[in-house]
């Protein structure tokens, strides 16, 4: 456990190497920031701090820069403190801006991960809820003649789905309306995935239309299942000092480019509340272990996503946990 004092010197450091990225020395923290001691004991506090892992030195003339050890010091103590539990007013009035400017839920991922990445200068991540999690909220079917009809699946987040059906005989338009009124009494406002449990008509009775619909509807369903993902940034990632070398990105590359990876990743990270910070070795996958990783799920039950920024060790955490908690409020329910 640190006392005040070496939290107080882990801290300044930290912020000078975040800002200029170049060891830090203690006539820099000495200069820069009142600490309150003597350059004696700041250079004593930095050895101790040194000796126990929180900060190292790349060289022996050099400053020092800190570890993974001292920046999740670091960070549990900014959430301990509280500081990133508070939303500004212009943090709230960015949320309110991007729900009002975004038209349906795609919509607002993209504009969320676009203020995300601007917002804490990393690669932001928005991953939408699957298809087969979201709520029904209607089902329709249209007659287009007596042998074809349209099935419209709505779900409550607005995301519209359709497939043609085609019948082996006419089918009256007033069957097509009983047919709906039975899938809606039974589905709507139930989770898709309810949808893939119907393994066959007897519930619904054995009329061979509302057999070949439930058919088509999970059909639907599960052709349309898949994540949704919003990803912006990679350029401002590479422009890091961290990554002026291609070949150190591409692992994280890797990573990026394997959705199912890194949905198993962040949903594992992402445990909902306070964002969760990975940072360097920390995260699941070795590839990532010269990144951190600030997660947070948005929403609840079946319209739970994630949010994320992924940037150097050397991200400002403060600005990221604060961005990502604002993220995650503008897409959660209201």
């Amino acid at each position: 456990m640190l006392s005040d004092r070496r939290q107080r010197v882990l801290a300044a450091l930290i912020e000078e190497y975040v800002e200029r990225a170049l060891p830090v020395g203690s006539r820099t923290l000495t200069e820069h920031y009142d600490l309150g001691v003597s350059p004696a004991t700041i250079r004593n506090e930095l050895s101790v701090l040194e000796d126990e892992g929180y900060i190292s030195q790349p060289h022996t003339s050099a400053g020092r820069v800190p570890t993974d050890h001292g920046y999740r010091a670091f960070v549990d103590r900014l959430i301990e403190s509280g500081v990133t539990d508070q939303v500004s007013p212009q943090g709230r009035d960015a949320v309110e801006k991007l729900r009002a400017s975004a038209t349906e839920l795609d919509d607002l991922m993209e504009q969320t991960s676009q203020a995300l990445s601007r917002l804490t200068d990393c690669l932001s991540i928005v991953i939408g809820p699957t298809t087969a999690s979201k709520t029904i909220k209607q089902i329709t079917l249209i007659s287009l003649d007596e042998r074809r009809a349209v099935l419209v699946v709505v779900t409550k987040d607005g995301t519209v789905m359709n497939r043609q059906i085609e019948f082996d005989h006419p089918v009256d338009p007033s069957t097509l309306a009983d047919v709906q009124k039975t899938l809606n009494r039974v589905l709507s406002g139930h989770a898709a995935i309810d949808a893939f449990s119907i393994e066959s008509a007897t519930e619904l009775g054995q009329d061979t239309v509302m057999r070949k619909v439930i058919d088509e509807l999970t059909d639907c369903l599960k052709d349309n299942d898949r994540t949704s993902m919003h990803r912006l940034g990679m350029g401002t990632l590479m422009r890091k000092p961290e990554f002026k070398h291609s070949t150190s990105l591409i692992p994280i590359m890797q990573v990026l480019d394997d959705h199912t990876l890194l949905l198993h990743m962040l949903e594992t990270d992402a445990s909902g509340g306070t964002p969760t910070v990975r940072i360097g070795a920390e995260n699941s996958s070795e590839q990532l272990s010269g990144v951190s990783v600030v997660a947070s799920r948005y929403g609840s039950g079946d319209s739970a996503g994630v949010v994320a920024v992924i940037g150097p060790t050397r991200m400002d955490y403060s600005r990221a946990l604060k961005a990502v908690r604002i993220a995650s409020e503008a897409l959660g329910e209201d």
